[in-house]
Formats: C-alpha cells, sequence, structure tokens
C-alpha cells in the first residue's frame, strides 16, 4: 500500500541502477523497498532503461537504470543510510567501485540543498555528465533545478544518449502511481 504524501517533506530523487541477477526484477524490488523507508513517501518512478556499465570495468553486462522521486521528512545522512539498508537487503556486497553490482541507489538531488560531507555529496558526483540519470529525470521532471549545475531540460542536451534505451515506460502500479 502506497504510503500518503509528506506535506511538509523534502522531495527528493535517488538513482537505482542495476546489472546482475535479473536486473529489470532488482530494480522493482528496489522500487517497492523505497516505500518501506519511513517518514519518507515514493511519489513517482521513471521507466526503465538500458546503457553500458561506465568506470574502470567495461568487461560487464549493462545496466539497467531508474530515478525514484520521494518525498521524505528524514534528514540526508539518515536517508542515505536507509537506502543502503535497502542496498544490503537486495545482496548487494559493497566492493569495487566500478563493478557489477544487483542494486545500487544513489541519492541524486536533496530538494534544493548541495551537501559535502564526507559521505555524501549532493548533487551526487557526476550528475550532469550521465545520460542514465538526466534522461529518468528529465522523465520526471524537465523543470528540475539540479543545485548549482542548471535545469536538467538543458542538462540532458549536453550528454550523449545513443545508448541508452528505453526498455518500458514509466512504471505504473502499486508502488508508482
Amino acid at each position: 500500500m502506497r504510503k500518503s504524501i509528506l506535506s511538509s517533506g523534502v522531495c527528493v530523487f535517488v538513482g537505482l541502477g542495476s546489472n546482475l541477477d535479473n536486473p529489470v526484477r532488482q530494480i522493482r524490488a528496489a522500487f517497492s523497498n523505497l516505500t518501506q523507508i519511513r517518514n519518507t513517501s515514493l511519489e513517482k518512478c521513471s521507466s526503465l532503461f538500458s546503457g553500458p556499465a561506465m568506470g574502470g570495468q567495461k568487461n560487464q553486462a549493462d545496466y539497467i537504470n531508474a530515478v525514484a522521486m520521494l518525498t521524505t521528512t528524514l534528514p540526508p545522512l539518515d536517508l542515505l543510510g536507509a537506502l543502503q539498508e535497502n542496498e544490503t537487503l537486495q545482496g548487494r556486497i559493497h566492493g569495487e567501485r566500478w563493478g557489477p553490482r544487483i542494486i545500487d541507489l544513489d541519492l541524486l538531488i536533496y530538494g534544493a540543498r548541495t551537501i559535502d560531507e564526507e559521505n555524501l555529496s549532493v548533487p551526487h558526483v557526476g550528475v550532469a555528465e550521465r545520460a542514465f540519470v538526466l534522461v529518468p529525470l528529465f522523465e520526471l521532471d524537465p523543470e528540475l533545478v539540479v543545485p548549482n549545475l542548471g535545469k536538467v531540460s538543458e542538462l540532458v542536451k549536453l550528454v550523449d544518449c545513443r545508448q541508452l534505451v528505453r526498455l518500458e515506460s514509466a512504471i505504473i502500479g502499486e508502488h508508482c502511481k
């Protein structure tokens, strides 16, 4: 059952990615798990997109990526902790930085805030250069402003989206309406 929208909460965006153990199923499970975070409501889910892995390890399966829009009253570090708990629940083993993973949940945007702490940088590092983040963000809210970087509708024009493939339309169902 979907939680009610939190009227006093902050709008946040979370990036989801997987390239192991049926990645589409992993992303769907992650959407479902986001509904269980206390003081947080899952508002919208982007479509699922397939694209090549980035970083040092090129010899791996393509990733399935999406973005979720949440409303939360949790402070940023508490929300990050809840996201990391969800990763662990889904079987993620934190290891190599660019390696394959069962699930990856990144806090991309936390309202209009910029955060630069030891364990958390918001907006997430690299947001403005990653088509697999910008395209789903654009789908959810083309007028969204990424703090200190600009409007998503402008940022998405600056990245190469040719290798990104939409697998299915925005998910509509019990977890995303």
